[in-house]
């Protein structure tokens, strides 16, 4: 058994996966927070969608210790986000009480009255580090619980325990309770403020005079009946055994009552540091209990992050964590049966080796192995992250499979399913609660690699803010990732909307050229845009190949740049319509996807902008797709998108211009009239748009902000209210007023809303916005808007010269309502 269970606690406080945190000064420099980060990723790969992992004991409950040894090595790295799902199932969806309590084995039975001592404290602890609330923790107060959970008079007072809160059935409950429950307890009400002295004391008389702990009770007779005994006492039964785990969480926990004022712990935690100190190995680990004496990674990553957190074991945290690094899969990995497993780590270095060539066996010693080892990696004191004084958050790469990693079609409203796979179907504008089969094969990822270190906004902007969450979703600093069925592969068009993302913001340009120039070689183009390594012939699809030809623009590859807008031009058709091939062609064909190849081609667009223009409906809206005709009402997000693909051109110096241009069609002049007019009032006080059920959209605001903004209308009201929204990681969540949680999908498209500009009108851009409004003409135009209906007086005849009173009125009346919302 390569890692200790006791059935008596139920298997979920002995991997109890603990965090501590690096006094300043302290060997905790020695810790390699990429390293850990990576192994967060990885770990959030392993849950199911619902947030849980399997219980290797079988039946139908999930492992709940073991999902909260996930959520605190998330947290001690800095990837709190990732813990989300594991905290919702736990807290919002009321499973907690399944784990500290007997009711998950026969719910409604009153089993909820059964207490499960270590379970209660890890269950505190949870709360704490994930920043929920410990007094209502899935309708408990879980500070009174453990406190409740240590005796206060007989033979066990002063140790957490399990009981019955029901007399009846208290012959039931044999209290299994063990040191690591004991430690929990002491570091939960440490953090609450509510140091527990007697579970100090009791805590402190497991420590052998050696100054190791041991991990089970045990009992003798003392001159007053049955006592509990301390660890010397128990070497006469064998029962106090060494215990390596049981001593770096003892550590932790004597180094947590310090900090909240408890008195007589410095000689103790001096003597735990020195027989760790004396007690390491020569390949720098540690070993466990019984059974598991030799060095591994789990009892290695409890005490390495004990040591640095007490300070003054420099050497020995530091080759403790190169110990750990040694088991954790990385890039020397490519090529081997690791590939796509990487951040995991192996119970030891001799599982990683033979990992390399048979494959990970035993996923949950994979499991337990690297959430605490993690912990070692990151040397966050538990303390300090309890107290939410933890580390800046990183941002998790998009391979979280936290989410559904599916390919979404496009609506008004948003999802938390950020833009998946590969392919090109998603366009990062807006995504939708509704999901669509994937149409476009995956690129397996070959060469995983560690998520580079964070990266932290320079200034304390919104768009700062913002764009450091982006640049952190890039996995090796240059692509975006996605997992799916066990499989991890690289999200091309999700990598194409971050950069442009990135464009529009005006932040992270070196995140955003290193992420272009993997988007521009070879390899990825022939991914990307024609399948390669899926399709079995010749193959090119036109959003993809239309977002590389505005990136290597933005490049000033030139040569690139025109080779492949060639090649795109090549799949239009006499009606201006763009056809994929191959096997994944895209059959939706939307709006969107083709506006990308009008603002890829708008040199030489052939019939392209006129086929988009005559697909307006009748309200002014564009349709979600090129196939629809004569509607009625269309979708605001696909008229965002088409209003800036038909007021685009290639980019010039020359500023844009206040009438319309000569060599504009009436179909085209009307469309674009029509469409901004509608969009201008569209947004509310705030500067948002709602949605269909009438709640202010941050991705449909956003989306519509870019095309005004290119039009010259002001979107300052709608920048100032989405900047507002931005999370502690940087990011925005899916919905105002949401659960607070940070979705990726809405965080692309809410960048060019919190940048008060379209990526069109960013520096180094290959296209130009043609006309700003307020326009004029030398005439009045209204047969250029014929198909106004008669209550929305079209656009260009507000602006039109002439000396009318009527007119004048109109000039008011359209200022009103392009400027509605926008204070």
């Amino acid at each position: 058994m390569t890692r200790r269970r006791s059935l008596a606690a139920l298997a979920f406080v002995v991997s109890a996966g603990l965090i501590t945190t690096a006094i300043a000064g302290t060997a905790a420099a020695a810790g390699d927070r990429e390293a850990a980060h990576s192994s967060s990723v990885w770990l959030s790969h392993q849950l199911r969608p619902d947030g849980t992992l399997e219980n290797p004991l079988g039946g139908e409950l999930p492992d709940h210790g073991l999902m909260i040894d996930l959520v605190f090595a998330m947290h001690a790295s800095g990837d709190g986000a990732l813990a989300e799902p594991i905290v919702k199932f736990l807290d919002d969806q009321g499973h907690a009480t399944d784990y500290f309590t007997w009711d998950g084995l026969a719910p409604g039975q009153g089993f909820d009255q059964i207490i499960v001592g270590g379970a209660v404290a890890k269950t505190l602890l949870t709360a704490q580090i994930s920043g929920r609330d410990p007094r209502d923790f899935d309708g408990h107060d879980m500070v009174a619980e453990t406190k409740a959970a240590i005796r206060r008079s007989g033979v066990d007072a002063g140790r957490i325990s399990d009981y019955s809160k029901n007399p009846e059935w208290s012959d039931m409950v044999n209290n299994n309770a063990n040191m690591f429950g004991q430690s929990l307890a002491v570091i939960g009400l440490a953090v609450a403020g509510e140091n527990d002295q007697p579970a100090i004391d009791k805590m402190v008389t497991q420590q052998c005079s050696e100054g190791y702990f041991r991990i089970f009770f045990g009992y003798v007779q003392g001159p007053e009946g049955l006592k509990v005994s301390s660890c010397d006492e128990g070497k006469a039964d064998g029962s106090s055994s060494p215990d390596g785990d049981a001593t770096g969480l003892a550590l932790s926990a004597m180094l947590a009552a310090k900090r909240a004022g408890a008195a007589g712990l410095d000689e103790p935690i001096a003597r735990t540091v020195t027989w760790l100190k004396n007690n390491q190995a020569d390949s720098g680990g540690w070993g466990g209990g019984v059974g598991t004496e030799a060095p591994n990674t789990n009892s290695t990553g409890l005490i390495v992050q004990a040591l640095a957190d007490a300070g003054g074991a420099g050497p020995e945290v530091g080759r403790g964590t190169e110990f750990l690094k040694s088991a954790q899969a990385g890039e020397s990995d490519s090529g081997t049966a690791l590939a796509g497993q990487i951040g995991a780590i192996a119970y030891n270095p001799a599982s990683y080796q033979a990992a390399r060539t048979g494959g990970i066996s035993g996923i949950d010693t994979w499991i337990r192995a690297s959430a605490q080892a993690s912990l070692g990696l990151s040397q966050t004191g538990f303390y300090a992250l309890a107290k939410g004084e933890g580390p800046e958050p990183t941002t998790p790469s998009s391979t979280t499979t936290t989410t559904t990693s599916r390919t979404t079609t496009t609506s008004q409203s948003t999802t938390t399913t950020p833009p998946p796979v590969t392919g090109h179907t998603t366009t990062a504008t807006v995504t939708v609660q509704t999901p669509a089969p994937a149409t476009r094969p995956k690129a397996v990822v070959r060469q995983p690699a560690p998520a580079p270190k964070t990266v932290q906004p320079a200034a304390k902007t919104s768009a700062a803010k913002l764009g450091a969450y982006l640049a952190n979703k890039l996995v090796r600093g240059d692509h975006v990732e996605v997992t799916e069925n066990d499989r991890t592969y690289v999200d091309y068009d999700a990598t194409a909307d971050l950069v442009l993302a990135l464009h529009a913001l005006g932040e992270q340009p070196d995140a955003a050229k290193k992420a272009t120039e993997f988007l521009l070689t070879p390899d990825a183009i022939n991914a990307y845009a024609h399948g390669a390594g899926q399709e079995t012939g010749e193959a090119a699809y036109a959003e993809p190949l239309a977002k590389l030809v505005i990136l290597a623009q933005f490049q000033k590859s030139d040569d690139l740049a025109n080779r492949l807008r060639t090649e795109l031009a090549g799949l239009r058709g006499a009606d201006g319509l763009f056809t994929d091939t191959g096997s994944f062609a895209d059959s939706e064909d939307s709006v969107r996807r083709h506006t990308w190849a009008v603002l890829a081609t708008v040199a030489d667009p052939g019939q392209a902008i006129e086929a988009l223009a005559v697909r307006q409906c009748a309200d002014g809206t564009f349709p979600e797709h090129m196939d629809e005709n004569d509607c009625k009402a269309g979708d605001l997000a696909s008229t965002a998108a088409a209003v800036t693909a038909l007021n685009s051109r290639p980019f010039t110096e020359d500023a844009p211009a206040a009438q319309a241009p000569a060599e504009w069609s009436k179909e085209r002049a009307a469309a674009f009239v029509k469409a901004i007019s509608l969009l201008s009032a569209k947004p509310n006080g705030k500067g948002m748009v709602d949605d269909e059920g009438g709640a202010p959209s941050i991705a449909l605001s956003a989306s519509v902000a870019g095309a005004r903004q290119a039009a010259g209308l002001d979107v300052s009201g709608t920048a100032k209210t989405i900047g507002g929204m931005v999370l502690a990681d940087g990011g925005l969540p899916r919905v105002s007023g949401g659960d607070g949680a940070t979705d990726f999908g809405t965080s692309l498209v809410g960048a060019q809303g919190i940048a008060g500009r379209s990526w069109i009108s960013a520096d180094g851009s290959g296209l130009s916005p043609v006309v700003r409004l307020p326009l004029t003409d030398a005439e009045p135009v209204p047969a250029l808007v014929a198909q106004n209906a008669p209550w929305h007086p079209p656009l260009w005849s507000y602006f039109a010269f002439g000396g009318a009173m009527v007119l004048a009125g109109l000039v008011l009346l359209l200022r009103r309502r392009l400027t509605q919302g926008v204070q």
